[in-house]
């Protein structure tokens, strides 16, 4: 046994794959993250997928990213804002008896962007900031080719800065975050049209979408901006369900920082959608159960 499962837990969607120790997708498969999304129905969820994803247990490792921080062991979910119940959740203990497999955790975005240095937009950069929109709007942060986690794990929430003091109300208790603005949730209170739906109008030359795009883009642009000014990376990802439209968006979010950001912190800046899609956090995933589980039992 040397493969390798990833997982990705999302406010709707778990999606996940089998896959060999270079990469290589061997398998997928997507499921509906249950609603509510309390932990003990996500765990059922996932082992109910992993047994159907790898019925003949070709894999023996598996990583499992999740919305927000896990414990530095890799073995706890601290928080999950935007699922109910989600504090302090021992998932690795809890899925590794079930699924006859070891386990280990870690933030959905962290291993966004470890699928993207590994095999996706980013593995020339040494010095990355990810976003991704979607329920939320979660981030990771690599510097000089290393993760930034900062204290006890829980650094690189970028989605959780503030950009306007008085703005709507945001699950983590800040006010006007940048997640409040460019969630899904955000995105609605900008048009009564599905993202998709759009997409499309605006890929029709529609200027009502196009408007909205754009200002959706400015919102976005702002919180880059601020970014740019702590970490100063050679590159942004964009990821995440709402990356679809970054061709509507992107040129506003670099109006923002052009206006924004000083030369200096943004020399040598690009801003990029994520090569991987909606794959990156999966593959991010098993590569950490790769790095942190060792090698296979077969």
């Amino acid at each position: 046994m040397n493969q390798l499962i990833g997982v990705d837990l999302g406010g709707s969607a778990i999606k996940l794959g089998r896959f060999s120790e270079a990469g290589a997708l061997l398998a997928e498969l997507q499921v509906p993250t249950p609603q509510p999304a309390l932990p003990g129905a996500v765990t059922t969820a996932i082992v109910e997928a992993v047994q159907r994803l790898d019925p003949d247990r070709l894999a023996d490792r598996v990583g499992v990213g999740h919305p927000g921080p896990s414990n530095a062991s890799g073995r706890v979910a601290r928080i999950a804002i935007n699922l109910p119940g989600w504090r302090d959740v021992p998932l690795a203990d809890w899925l590794e008896p079930l699924l006859e497999r070891r386990v280990t955790l870690a933030n959905d975005a962290n291993c966004a962007l470890i699928g993207e240095h590994w095999l996706g937009a980013a593995r020339e950069a040494r010095d990355v900031v990810l976003l991704t929109l979607g329920t939320g709007v979660g981030g990771a942060v690599l510097l000089d080719g290393q993760l930034f986690t900062g204290h006890r794990g829980a650094a690189a929430e970028p989605g959780l800065i503030g950009i306007d003091p008085d703005g709507p109300a945001c699950n983590s208790g800040n006010r006007g975050s940048l997640e409040s603005f460019c969630s899904r949730r955000g995105f609605d209170r900008l048009s009564a049209f599905d993202p998709a739906e759009l997409c499309r109008r605006a890929d029709a030359g529609d200027a009502e979408a196009l408007a909205v795009w754009l200002a959706y883009g400015r919102l976005l642009g702002i919180g880059v901006s601020s970014l740019l000014y702590v970490f100063t990376p050679e590159l942004v990802l964009i990821g995440g369900g709402l990356s679809g439209a970054s061709a509507h968006f992107l040129p506003a979010v670099w109006s923002e920082v052009e206006q924004r950001v000083q030369a200096v912190s943004r020399e040598g800046l690009t801003i990029r959608r994520c090569s991987l899609g909606n794959g990156a956090g999966r593959l991010g995933a098993a590569r950490l159960a790769l790095e942190r589980l060792g090698p296979g039992l077969g």
